[in-house]
């Protein structure tokens, strides 16, 4: 699981994997959270680009760690989002609450 989450500054990003469900959001959410209590991270980006199902963990999940940012001004992004995966974050609402980006390509660029 180690190798899903990378840091790059004040940057943390979540390789996530071909289903965000209940059992992946369970695995990744305690990892993400000790990071995030740190304090040091600014922007979480969610990686989709192998992704092809979300669940209700899952949209729990970025919006829970959407909530934890929030206290500190951070931001959390979703790249690579394929169009399943873009439809059930417009179902949900969570396109309202984070940056959604569907480009191939994808700057990493620091807020």
């Amino acid at each position: 699981m180690e190798d899903r989450i990378k840091k790059r500054g004040n940057q943390l990003i979540v390789y996530v994997p071909k289903e965000l469900d209940h059992h992946f959001a369970e695995q990744i959410t305690p990892q993400v959270d000790r990071e995030l209590e740190k304090g040091l991270i600014k922007q979480l980006v969610f990686d989709f680009s192998e992704t092809s199902f979300m669940d209700s963990s899952g949209i729990g999940m970025v919006m829970g760690r959407k909530r934890i940012l929030s206290y500190s001004k951070g931001t959390v992004v979703a790249i690579h989002v394929n169009d399943r995966v873009l439809k059930i974050m417009q179902l949900s609402g969570i396109y309202k609450h984070i940056e959604i980006s569907q480009e191939p390509v994808w700057n990493y660029r620091m807020r």
